[in-house]
């Protein structure tokens, strides 16, 4: 019994841990790309800074953003291997900027909650 609790748990956290990250990756892929990069390499400095993404998750997230106008890209073809860059546009910069203070406000709200209501109301 104990067992499945834990393990509805672990499940529980590992789907809201995903929500929690999806919007997170948004924000840091356009943090990254201000400077171009390139897929395997972002995906390299997204979890070498502690953004754990997947490659499935990745490529589409680029190619939405790129859609939507958030990120150019041009081909190098300098490599034996050609590779798609991408940047940050002009609009992903100011949506990135506006996510950062959103980020910002949440952060500062969620640490303006009492850690444990319970007893912050017997006090």
């Amino acid at each position: 019994m104990l067992h499945s609790i834990v393990l509805h748990m672990a499940e529980a956290f590992e789907t809201h841990l995903q929500e929690l990250r999806r919007g997170t990756v948004v924000l840091a892929c356009l943090q990254l790309l201000r400077t171009p990069g390139y897929g395997y390499g972002l995906l390299e400095d997204l979890q070498r800074t502690g953004f754990d993404t997947e490659a499935n998750t990745l490529y589409p997230l680029l190619r939405r953003l790129e859609k939507q106008g958030h990120l150019t890209s041009h081909w190098n073809t300098d490599e034996s291997r050609p590779r798609k860059f991408y940047q940050t546009s002009r609009d992903g910069l100011q949506l990135a900027e506006a996510m950062r203070t959103e980020w910002t406000k949440l952060t500062d709200a969620i640490d303006s909650l009492p850690e444990d209501p319970l007893t912050d109301e017997k006090n």
